[in-house]
């Protein structure tokens, strides 16, 4: 399957599998940043893409994003199909987390975007569930 995408700037590269089993590919800051202590920041990962029907994107960070000092303050993005203007660049929702200003450079591979299938779904309403209750979150315990 092959999306069609957008760089905002060339001199960056495509987004590609690193490896055979990989199944996701880093995204990369399109510019110099500083994000000062406990502040949060939108950075441009320099990509927008055409969902095909039946699929979301969903972003999340690299395993070693909070190295550099920040997290991603949503856990992950999700991308809808609809978000695939020309001036529909992805964004990467940080905070930084430490006591001093982050600088991350122009190039640097902050998050992840994986290509998922999906079901779009309606809810039919009820009264009551046919399931016998469990006894409410965590009740399967900690081990």
């Amino acid at each position: 399957m092959k999306l069609t995408i957008k760089r905002f700037d060339k001199s960056l590269p495509l987004p590609i599998h690193k490896t055979p089993g990989a199944v996701a590919v880093d995204l990369y800051s399109r510019l110099d940043m500083e994000i000062k202590a406990k502040e949060i920041a939108y950075i441009p990962m320099n990509v927008a893409i055409k969902i095909p029907d039946g699929y979301f994107i969903l972003l999340a960070p690299r395993s070693s994003t909070h190295k550099l000092g920040i997290h991603g303050i949503n856990g992950v993005g999700i991308m809808d199909r609809d978000y695939c203007g020309n001036e529909d660049e992805y964004h990467f929702a940080v905070r930084n987390f430490t006591d001093k200003t982050v600088k991350i450079d122009k190039g640097t591979r902050l998050c992840q975007l994986i290509l998922i299938k999906c079901e779009h779904f309606d809810f039919e309403e009820v009264d009551t569930m046919p399931n016998p209750n469990r006894g409410g979150f965590g009740t399967t315990g900690v081990k």
